[in-house]
Parts: structure tokens; C-alpha cells; sequence
């Protein structure tokens, strides 16, 4: 089994993996360069230090892994990877004030994971406490949580039907958005401004909700028809989602507006602290 997770150091990403039959966490290097150096261009910065490195016969770059990682544009490349043992090797090589904190969060990242393999709660309260330190309210919290875990059964469906590449995921999920969203999930990042970041940490509690529900619904009827192809899939995917543009509709019938909003974490966060002062300021009179 394989978990893609992103991690934060200081609020700076983190590209990992889990490899379950190693047991291991994998990192992406030029991410760890990038936290490390502040550099403009870590990938430059990572080939100079790689060529010096095999020079000198190092064996993080002879036994250097390469896996599957998220880029900016949202398609999965191979990626330099190394597991906690090489990348206290590496820092040695790298010139940086934030060496020492590092290595204390590389430490703190390995013993989070064996704690929350035995008590599996442990991964929500981190989450919880992730998404407080970054402004978030409890009650999209909440929701956001909720839609981790929809999702989760939802790609356990897929599994179980034969479906595995992270790129059928990403082809089924596209399905899936456009159908109830009326814009592909690239689509839907570039209306909200969005790179890097995460697009339903970017979401409205409106939102986070229809997804869920068209996450969910595309569960229950794969459940149902098990599907023998991916293209099988898809349909159900597209079923799924016209379940949630359905009631979207409505709701912006009734709403008189549009819930696909372009605003992204910050402008919510900021609307959301503005209505709960203005809700505090009328209490007191």
C-alpha cells in the first residue's frame, strides 16, 4: 500500500510517501531543498549538488528513488526521492540554518506515523490542529474531515473494482467534478487561482458538501454495478456527479446565486471571521 501526503515544515509543502511494504516515508528532494535553501530554484540547485554528489561516489545519489509525485499542474511526474537515513545525508551537504529544526521534524514525522498506525484517531486530531493553525474555522473543519474520509471509501471502491493508477484516479475524479461542477478540476483551480495548493482547501463549506455528495454517490452505485472497466467507471463517475449538479442547481435556484465561487481559502476565512465578529459585536448590544 502506498499513502501520497503532503507535509508542513514551517508552512512550506513537503511532497511524501508512505511505502507500506517497506515501511518507510519517502520525500520529495527538491522540496526538502526548497525548505532548506529558500533557493529560487531548487531543481537547478539539486542538479549542481546531485553532479557534485556522484563525483564524489555518494550512494544517495547511486541508490537515489524516483517515484510518482503531484506537480504544480497537477499531473503526476517521477521524482527524486529519499527516505529519512539518506536525507540526514544529504543535509550534511546542504549549508542551512533550519538543519537542526529538520531534523527534528523528520523525526517527529516517523513517530507520528507508527502512533497513528495504533491509534488511527491520532491522524484526525493532527489534521484538526493543521487546519486551526492555518485559520480555519471548526465547522468547515468539519466538513473537511468528513469529505477525507468519503473520499477515502470512494478510492477503496476503485480498488476493489481493479482501478489502482493514480492517473485513472485523476481521470475518474475529473469525471466526477466536471459532471456536478461544470468545470474539470484543472478548470476549477485556475477559477479559483489556485497552483500548488489543494483545491478543496479551497472550498466553501457549499461546496465541500456537493463533492462529497457526488464522491458518495458515485461509491454507492460502483458498489452496486460493479464495474469490470474503466471506462464503465467513468460513466458511474459522470452518474455521481450529475446527482450533486442537481441539487446544486437548486440551491443556487433558491439562493439566487452561484455556489461554484472563484473565492480561495483566504477570501473564505477572512468572510468567515468578518459574519462571526459581526455575529459577537450584535450579541453585545
Amino acid at each position: 500500500m502506498t499513502e501520497k501526503s503532503i507535509k508542513l515544515f514551517e508552512d512550506k509543502k513537503v511532497r511524501t510517501q508512505w511505502r507500506e511494504d517497506e515501511e518507510k516515508w519517502y520525500f520529495s528532494i527538491i522540496d526538502v531543498i526548497e525548505v532548506l535553501t529558500d533557493s529560487p530554484s531548487p531543481n537547478n540547485y539539486w542538479k549542481v549538488l546531485k553532479f557534485r554528489l556522484r563525483k564524489e561516489g555518494d550512494e544517495l545519489v547511486t541508490n537515489c528513488n524516483r517515484l510518482k509525485m503531484q506537480s504544480s499542474d497537477g499531473k503526476f511526474y517521477l521524482t527524486d526521492v529519499a527516505d529519512t537515513g539518506q536525507l540526514l545525508r544529504l543535509i550534511q551537504s546542504i549549508p542551512s540554518k533550519k538543519a537542526e529544526p529538520f531534523k527534528m521534524w523528520l523525526a517527529r514525522v516517523g513517530r507520528e506515523r507508527i502512533d497513528e498506525t495504533e491509534d488511527p484517531e491520532l491522524s484526525i486530531d493532527r489534521a484538526m490542529r493543521t487546519y486551526l493553525q492555518k485559520g480555519y474555522s471548526e465547522e468547515w473543519i468539519n466538513q473537511r474531515l468528513k469529505t477525507i474520509e468519503i473520499r477515502k471509501q470512494l478510492t477503496d471502491e476503485w480498488n476493489r473494482v481493479g482501478i489502482s493508477k493514480q492517473e485513472d484516479f485523476a481521470i475518474l475524479t475529473t469525471e466526477i467534478t466536471k459532471a456536478w461542477a461544470g468545470k474539470t478540476v484543472k478548470e476549477y483551480k485556475q477559477f479559483k487561482g489556485l497552483k500548488k495548493e489543494n483545491l478543496r482547501d479551497n472550498m466553501t463549506n457549499i461546496e465541500l458538501i456537493l463533492n462529497m455528495l457526488a464522491e458518495a454517490t458515485t461509491k454507492e452505485i460502483s458498489e452496486k454495478e460493479n464495474p469490470a472497466t474503466l471506462g464503465k467507471s467513468k460513466e458511474i463517475a459522470r452518474e455521481g456527479g450529475k446527482t450533486a449538479r442537481v441539487a446544486k442547481d437548486r440551491i443556487e435556484k433558491r439562493l439566487g446565486e452561484k455556489v461554484v465561487t472563484s473565492k480561495d481559502a483566504k477570501e473564505i476565512h477572512f468572510t468567515d471571521k468578518k459574519r462571526i465578529k459581526h455575529d459577537k459585536d450584535d450579541s453585545n448590544n
